[in-house]
């Protein structure tokens, strides 16, 4: 014998039938359950009563797990911390390289000289001082004079004893002719050797009496060696002879004429 169900009428259409979905609109015709809370709910219901959650299947049976979004991931804060951290020691460490790698303006004792024996430096900023050990030995000797000279002139007394004996040296490595016996002698009394710069007037003296580079060097190691008398000696040969001399016209003279133009006023006036 055939059980027959119950008939039920439609909550969506309103239509009338015995099945457990509507002929008509094919809405749920039996109450359904929530799947979050149980509590019983209409056929046709989207929504619990009890709990508000969506009733996502019509029928006596639990309705699906919905499926959602899963929420925004936070990042921690943590890797970025890290991460600026790490370019921040990156940043410093080129910048010290190029602060490190970056060269400032030359200083006064520093800066590149003019080939000229004795004259000032170059414009600061100008460039480096270039690499001696790569010069000829006179482009050597004239660098490291001129050094020499720059030093004594500033008061660096200990910069100057530094640099003298390589000034030397480099003389040294050249024809022993009058110009460079004199180069070495005002060096040798720049810093303070009197005995050596005596040396060298009286070398250059015995192969030519009158060379006024010579006597300009007598009279420097006398005023050294604190001797009155010399100084008024060769300073009178230094008058006698600067029109001859001059009139030759030797190269040490041109180069070193304002050391003659000196010794000859001073000279003059004693």
């Amino acid at each position: 014998m055939t059980q027959q169900s119950s008939a039920h009428v439609c909550p969506r259409c309103g239509e009338t039938g015995d099945g457990r979905f509507c002929g008509g609109c094919g809405a749920a015709l039996n109450e359904i359950h929530c799947g979050a809370c149980g509590d019983p709910a209409p056929g046709g219901a989207r929504y619990c009563r009890g709990c508000g959650t969506g009733l996502a299947s019509r029928s006596n049976t639990a309705p699906a797990a919905a499926v959602t979004a899963p929420s925004p991931r936070r990042e921690t804060p943590i890797a970025w911390v890290y991460g600026g951290a790490a370019l921040l020691a990156l940043a410093a460490f080129v910048s010290g390289n190029v602060a490190g790698r970056r060269s400032p303006a030359p200083a006064a004792d520093q800066a590149p000289l003019t080939a000229d024996a004795g004259q000032v430096p170059l414009q600061a900023g100008a460039s480096a001082a270039p690499d001696i050990s790569a010069m000829s030995p006179e482009e050597r000797a004239t660098r490291l004079f001129n050094r020499v000279m720059l030093y004594t002139e500033q008061g660096k007394a200990d910069s100057a004893k530094f640099f003298a004996p390589m000034a030397i040296s480099a003389y040294e490595m050249m024809p022993a002719d009058a110009h460079n016996q004199y180069d070495i002698g005002v060096i040798s009394a720049a810093v303070g050797d009197v005995a050596r710069a005596r040396a060298e007037s009286d070398t250059i003296l015995a192969a030519r009496p009158t060379h006024l580079l010579g006597l300009v060097l007598a009279i420097k190691a006398a005023v050294l060696g604190k001797n009155q008398a010399d100084v008024t000696r060769y300073g009178a040969r230094l008058v006698a002879a600067a029109p001859s001399e001059r009139a030759g016209g030797l190269k040490e003279y041109a180069e070193h004429s304002r050391d003659i133009d000196d010794a000859l006023a001073k000279a003059s006036r004693q």
